[in-house]
């Protein structure tokens, strides 16, 4: 496996690689989730490359750019165990070196949800991919769907900006007691990480009630509110059903809608989500 820190030894290495090409970006402190992902790439294309960058663009003041946890040793070694071809890790001076003032902003998705309260992540998200993909030249990008709204705002990137690219949406990889994997849950106490399951409860009991013949949006919404409501040490932020294409809420689950859900958990930022009806793809 090769480790690359400059865009220029990236593209040379890149380009020794047979076709296709499949591509998993991520923030490194790997976990199932991520490793999930390398395996989706690994079983659509002939070479896969991975990226580790904690993205600053993507942090507001506010938020945890320098406790993010980190372990880059320990990532190679489970990319390496992967099979992964050539992982790229540049610093932040490579990626957005002095003067760098260009952005790639998705508008109407990025209003919503978690860019309701995070205002500048997702041109974080979107500029750093868009020049990973410039980067890379991936024929399949993996992303996984417990980022949902990320993934619908690449999709966006890449039918607006005709990337060549291939999007797979992986389904969330969970833990025994069903907390979607991320590697904020490291921040949680244990008390704090037993609470936090009401997330993936929330997100159950919507399916729950879709299947027993309920589609009113609102009616799905209060009943999970009333559920995170009942533990004291989560603090929800938003509980949402809205139209996948546009994020925008729904009044009657007609089509397919995405049930997804923030809470701060302690420390943590945690998100959930779900597609009704059960079973449908992000996609």
């Amino acid at each position: 496996m090769d480790v690359a820190t400059t865009i220029a030894e990236c593209r040379r290495l890149r380009a020794e690689l047979p076709a296709p090409v499949g591509f998993v970006p991520t923030m490194g402190y790997l976990h199932e989730g991520h490793l999930s992902l390398v395996r989706e790439a690994r079983a659509r294309a002939a070479s896969v490359v991975a990226s580790i960058f904690v993205n600053p663009s993507q942090f507001a003041p506010s938020e945890d750019l320098a406790a993010y946890p980190r372990d880059l040793d320990r990532d190679l070694e489970l990319l390496e165990a992967e099979g992964v071809d050539l992982v790229f890790h540049p610093t932040v001076g490579e990626m957005y070196p002095e003067g760098f003032d260009t952005w790639v902003a998705v508008e109407e998705l990025t209003k919503r949800l978690e860019g309701e309260s995070r205002p500048t992540h997702f041109r974080g998200v979107a500029t750093v991919v868009a020049k990973l993909f410039q980067i890379v030249s991936p024929q399949i990008a993996v992303f996984g769907q417990k980022d949902a709204q990320q993934a619908l705002v690449i999709r966006r990137l890449i039918e607006d900006l005709a990337f060549d690219v291939e999007l797979v949406v992986a389904p969330t990889v969970r833990e025994a007691d069903g907390l979607a994997m991320s590697s904020r849950n490291t921040y949680l106490s244990a008390d704090e990480r037993r609470a936090a399951t009401i997330l993936r409860r929330s997100v159950v009991l919507a399916e729950e009630r879709y299947a027993e013949g309920e589609r009113s949006a609102a009616a799905i919404r209060l009943a999970m509110q009333k559920l995170i409501a009942s533990e004291p040490l989560v603090e929800p932020l938003y509980v949402s059903i809205a139209d996948v294409g546009t994020l925008e809420e729904l009044e009657s689950i007609e089509g397919k809608g995405l049930v997804s859900l923030a809470a701060r958990v302690g420390k943590a930022r945690l998100i959930d989500n779900t597609v009704l009806p059960p079973g449908e793809g992000l996609t």
